[in-house]
């Protein structure tokens, strides 16, 4: 086999899956299975076999040991699938890693800035570990409301670090800062009337001709359908916290300028 030929026999992009917070308050399986119940009402069809990420955040582990066979066992009765475990004290990790589910690691990101307005230098980053709020539920397990049929996502409030924004058949509109560490995602393009400084994948469904948009570039990543480019050296002075719109041309990614004067 010629190594044109190799390197062919696989690809690697970007794939965004969405999965459904369990936010627990206890990890007795008893307890839980009876919370499940009184959610679903006993539909057997209440999830449809959603990725979930099981989040301690809530939990008093102190001294505590989870039964993970009995917990993955419970979730996956009621057509939900763990993948992941967000909030796991570090003694716990090789425990987790051992029942077949990843470490969701919460975001660190670089010390906020002044949300209201891009800043004329970013400040040297200090990292922090901030807490990641989950993504809004009606109740903890429950899977997240997504607008339906609607043409686009309209989000006016920050974005912040460890947040992850998915517009599923749509456009997503965000008239406020996306900070370091935060993910959004559209089916379609994305429009940032403010600085972008997380990650942005648009055309998650495989849309070539969406885009990306924002009032000041100074993104972690981006991603159209599936190709992406990360700059961790930062971004070209031409682009950087300037406007700008992102493309795919075959398999590049363009980063360009959007000219806002006459």
């Amino acid at each position: 086999m010629s190594k044109n030929q190799a390197s062919k026999s696989i690809e690697m992009k970007i794939s965004t899956v969405v999965a459904v917070s369990a936010l627990l308050r206890e990890t007795d399986p008893a307890l839980l299975d009876s919370a499940l119940k009184s959610m679903t009402g006993g539909a057997s069809d209440y999830f449809d076999n959603e990725f979930t990420v099981i989040d301690l955040a809530g939990c008093d582990l102190t001294g505590h040991t989870i039964d993970w066979p009995a917990l993955i066992n419970l979730f996956k009765s009621y057509s939900l699938n763990p993948v992941a475990v967000r909030h796991a004290p570090a003694e716990m990790e090789a425990d987790i890693a051992a029942h077949g589910l990843s470490i969701d690691v919460v975001a660190r990101p670089r010390q906020q800035v002044e949300e209201e307005a891009a800043p004329a230098q970013a400040p040297e980053p200090a990292p922090a570990p901030i807490p990641a709020p989950a993504p809004a539920v009606a109740e903890p397990i429950s899977p997240p409301s997504m607008p339906q049929q609607s043409a686009a996502m309209i989000v006016d409030t920050p974005v912040r670090a460890g947040q992850r924004i998915y517009a599923r058949g749509a456009d997503l509109i965000v008239t406020a800062v996306v900070n370091s560490g935060a993910e959004l995602i559209a089916d379609g393009s994305i429009h940032i009337y403010a600085p972008l400084r997380g990650r942005a994948l648009a055309g998650a469904s495989g849309n070539a001709d969406a885009r990306i948009f924002a009032l000041s570039m100074e993104a972690e990543l981006i991603s159209i359908a599936g190709t992406y480019r990360t700059f961790e050296n930062g971004l070209p002075k031409e682009f950087a916290m300037k406007p700008a719109q992102v493309r795919l041309d075959g398999d590049r990614i363009d980063v360009l300028p959007i000219h806002t004067r006459a």
